[in-house]
């Protein structure tokens, strides 16, 4: 609420910007939608209790508490965060008052899961006599957060995360109402939304922390990174010897020169080094750079590590020394440290995508309800064990991040992925 001497430009950009119809509300179709659920309640003029479950800023308070206004019910909002039963007795006698002279209650709880069982209990009478219509919000799973008497009361509206387009339809919006663009290039704007990660309200706030900018320069990805984002603090230069020597441990190991590698490591030794320090680093090497090209380096990593903290320095020493020339003379490959750090950019970039509905778990009836379960072939009831289902999120095309290479086991590792991958193209 504005007070009488606070300006529009002071709001907030996200509260400025927050719809005044339901038509305004952007990423909802489904629901919202002459088809959707509740466009049919609308078209109905009639509302029943229903629960919004969805991601952080997607829209359930907007929507709340425009179902209200559209419907002419009094808005009456409350959070399961500050609130306890005293306040729900105040909400449902003036409901109650309401009620009598023919005005009716849209009640709606934010949070409705932090309530417990007892408290949500509390909900049933008014909302089976009619006193309020009960719209409650959730982050969470109401399966496992609301007790099943409330749940059959209620229609439980799934809603999604922002996709692109409503993501577009809000930097548009903020836009035209800031009066000029904001001084990002094509991969800025999209890197803008991957920061979002389908929450408006953030989204919005980081829109409001760029409107401020000059229009020049025009920000890239990386640029805009450098605005929002702290730098990663610098190293100890004051020991710059201690991390020249591990380099160069590490990239002798990884050139194969196992005379060079025990020279270093050596060095590092002499000059006072922890060694859990190096087993600690081996054992990184290990899985970095041979991988399962010798599933075995690490299992000689770790064992390593164990003797040197069992004997303790000097014997334990040699075993470090021995681990050096084992992983020095292994064959390398980085094939699964790439692929993790593929499959970690591309999780930044898709954000919150769900796994498709078929491979998702389905333990209560209202989830089977939703979908959740159907269509799943179980791989071991297949004639070859495999089924040739698609595993990754629906909208997002399959990706290859694991590239065995042709060298130690990684060579077999290849030949079954390249079998599965001709099943998979032959099942369609």
């Amino acid at each position: 609420m504005s007070t009488l001497f606070e300006r529009p430009e002071d709001r907030p950009l996200a509260d400025r910007l927050r719809p005044a119809s339901l038509d305004q509300v952007v990423g909802q179709d489904h629901l919202l939608g002459g088809d959707g659920p509740l466009g049919r309640m609308l078209g109905a003029g009639r509302l029943t209790s229903i629960i919004l479950w969805g991601p952080p800023g997607c829209g359930k308070t907007t929507i709340a508490r425009l179902l209200a206004e559209r419907t002419r019910l009094h808005f009456e909002p409350l959070s399961a965060v500050f609130s306890g039963v005293a306040d729900l007795r105040k909400v449902f006698e003036a409901a109650k008052g309401r009620k009598a002279v023919g005005q009716g209650t849209l009640l709606f709880v934010d949070e409705i899961h932090r309530f417990n069982r007892a408290q949500q209990d509390g909900f049933l009478p008014f909302v089976e006599d009619g006193t309020v219509v009960l719209v409650g919000a959730t982050t969470e799973n109401p399966s496992f957060e609301l007790n099943g008497a409330l749940l059959s009361r209620t229609q439980v509206l799934v809603l999604k995360r922002l996709d692109e387009a409503a993501l577009d339809a809000l930097i548009d919006r903020a836009e035209a109402l800031l009066g000029h663009a904001l001084p990002l290039d094509r991969d800025g704007r999209a890197a803008l939304q991957a920061m979002a990660d389908g929450d408006g309200r953030y989204f919005l706030n980081l829109i409001e922390a760029l409107s401020t900018l000059p229009p020049q320069p025009v920000l890239d990805a990386a640029g805009l990174a450098q605005v929002v984002q702290k730098r990663a603090p610098a190293y100890d230069k004051d020991r710059e010897g201690h991390y020249n020597l591990i380099s160069a441990l590490h990239k002798s190991l990884r050139g194969s020169d196992t005379d060079a590698a025990l020279y270093w490591m050596a060095r590092m030794l002499d000059g006072g080094e922890d060694p859990l320090f190096i087993a600690r680093r081996l054992t990184r090497f290990a899985v970095e750079d041979i991988g399962l090209a010798d599933p075995g380096a690490v299992q000689q990593a770790l064992a390593a590590w164990d003797v040197y903290e069992r004997l303790g320095s000097p014997e334990g020493e040699l075993a470090l020394a021995q681990l050096v020339i084992y992983l020095g003379t292994a064959p390398k490959s980085n094939a699964a440290y790439m692929a993790f750090k593929a499959a970690m950019r591309s999780a930044k970039q898709t954000g919150s995508l769900t796994p498709p509905m078929h491979i998702l778990n389905a333990p209560t009836k209202m989830m089977k309800e939703l979908g959740y379960g159907q269509g799943y072939q179980y791989d071991h009831d297949q004639a070859d064990g495999f089924s040739g289902q698609n595993y990754f999120p629906d909208g997002m095309e399959r990706q290859q991040f694991y590239r065995p290479v042709e060298r130690g086991f990684e060579r077999e590792v290849g030949k079954r992925l390249d079998y599965w991958a001709r099943l998979r193209s032959k099942k369609g």
